[in-house]
């Protein structure tokens, strides 16, 4: 849930120009809490919104899908207690039990942020929102009829929505996206996922820990291209071996019902196989939802995928502003939210500051968590200076070894010439938390040498970046690929 604000938004305002009015299309991220900050400052605001306040984040995003795999965790843990001397036995799970109390939070999270927003004074209209010319929108109301709206700001933030691949009888068997699953109340006997991208993993290892047979088809070579290889094959061999199966450098060709549920036909290595399976998510990507929206009549662009073009201070056009996910780029509830705060403070506070000086740190809710901000390997070695890499597996830290979370590895690309961290990646029980550190020390300059000597609580998992830079490093030129 995004933080609460002060009254410096309407202070600083009333200290400037007048009021000005402002359209808000989309209560994601960025735009509820934008319409909040606005509305404090005295502006007139009207914010639309088609299905439910809070975004993809609050919906069907982050809060229910972490939520699930609290759940999923919790039946692991109770399967493996027995390596830890502790035995539990007919471990059962309730997929139902485990849907209800996943809704329960996020409609206490989506009633929370649709309360925040009309507290701040702003007028929410429930409805899809069509643009008629420059900062004019027709509103077609969830309860009938129309209203013709305009204003002096527009603001777009209406996210992104899964793609479907184009598969023959993909639309006829059922098939589910990650929106449609998590209402899904019956354990699924051998679930079929198409992609193997980060939303598809969380939900392999998710389904595979309630006790559903997984199979994930995945047309690239690898697993997690962006990411370093040893990286994703570790990830991929934890999977593994907790029953998730792989069809790497595989193509779907076509599905099909079947009487005891769904044939998916599937080309590898020039071979072809049928996969049968109980239920099948389509996990292949989002696409900016701009269909409908006729953007252009803004005389903002839009770019090859259907995002909204803008600039690095997120204007798209003469007073109007995209937001989130439908700009294209990385597709994070951080990033919407920090969105949000560079338009804020560029129209309430006379702050300048853009996309292009932000860090863009991320993590994989699986388990081991994928944690990475900035560089990695892979990267460095396209930088086109010297660097270092520090890589220590999580096998070789005290914390991990107590608790019998061995898995992954922890690793950080250093700049030769400054000794200042260039990136870090983490993949380890709660790596997220720990790239959160390091990238903390990467925003306040410190330095390997700062790191490596710091007195850290022992024994924490934190305590283990000490280690990471004791390790001996890879030197790497970073000249590979380089036109240098």
């Amino acid at each position: 849930m995004a933080p609460t604000h002060t009254t410096a938004e309407a202070q600083a305002q009333s200290a400037t120009t007048p009021p000005s009015s402002a359209l808000i299309i989309g209560a994601g991220q960025a735009g509820g809490p934008l319409a909040g900050a606005l509305a404090r400052a005295g502006w007139q605001v009207t914010l639309i919104e088609r299905e439910h306040v809070g975004g993809t984040c609050v919906n069907e995003g982050c809060t229910p899908t972490k939520a699930m795999i609290a759940s999923a965790r919790a039946a692991h843990v109770a399967r493996r207690s027995g390596e830890l001397g502790v035995h539990a036995r007919d471990v059962q799970v309730d997929l139902s039990q485990i849907v209800d109390r996943v809704q329960s939070i996020v409609k206490d999270f989506r009633e929370g942020s649709r309360s925040g927003v009309l507290k701040a004074g702003v007028t929410l209209l429930d409805g899809a929102a069509r643009f008629t010319g420059v900062r004019q929108v027709e509103v077609t109301l969830n309860d009938g009829g129309t209203r013709q709206l305009s204003a002096d700001y527009v603001f777009i933030n209406v996210g992104a929505t899964p793609v479907w691949p184009d598969l023959p009888g993909l639309r006829d068997v059922g098939a589910m996206t990650s929106r449609d699953i998590l209402l899904l109340r019956e354990l699924p006997a051998h679930l079929l996922i198409l992609g193997g991208g980060y939303i598809s993993l969380e939900f392999a290892q998710l389904y595979a820990r309630l006790g559903s047979r997984v199979t994930v088809v995945e047309r690239g070579e690898r697993l997690l291209s962006h990411e370093d290889a040893d990286v994703a094959a570790a990830l991929q061999t934890v999977l593994e071996d907790e029953g998730v199966t792989f069809l790497l450098d595989a193509e779907a060709i076509q599905t099909h019902k079947k009487e005891d549920g769904i044939t998916l036909e599937v080309r590898q290595h020039g071979e072809t196989q049928q996969l049968r399976g109980s239920h099948l998510l389509v996990a292949v990507g989002r696409t900016p939802s701009t269909d409908g929206l006729n953007v252009e009549a803004t005389g903002a662009k839009l770019g090859q995928h259907g995002e909204v073009l803008v600039d690095e201070r997120l204007q798209a056009a003469d007073n109007v502003y995209a937001l989130g996910d439908v700009k294209g780029g990385p597709a994070f509830t951080h990033i919407s939210y920090d969105d949000f705060r560079i338009v804020r403070d560029d129209l309430l506070r006379g702050t300048r500051r853009t996309t292009g000086d932000r860090p863009v740190p991320y993590t994989l809710f699986t388990d081991p968590q994928l944690g990475r901000v900035g560089l990695d390997r892979q990267g460095a070695q396209h930088l086109g200076r010297p660097t270092r890499v520090y890589t220590l597996p999580m096998s070789s830290v005290a914390r991990a070894i107590e608790t019998g979370e061995t898995a992954g590895l922890m690793r950080a690309v250093v700049d030769d010439a400054t000794d200042l961290l260039l990136g870090a990646t983490v993949l380890g029980h709660e790596g997220g938390e720990v790239m959160g550190a390091l990238q903390l020390a990467m925003m306040g300059g410190l330095s390997a040498t700062d790191l490596r000597n710091a007195t850290l609580a022992h024994p924490t998992l934190c305590e283990s970046i000490n280690n990471l830079f004791l390790s001996e490093p890879e030197p790497l030129d970073g000249q590979a690929g380089s036109d240098s």
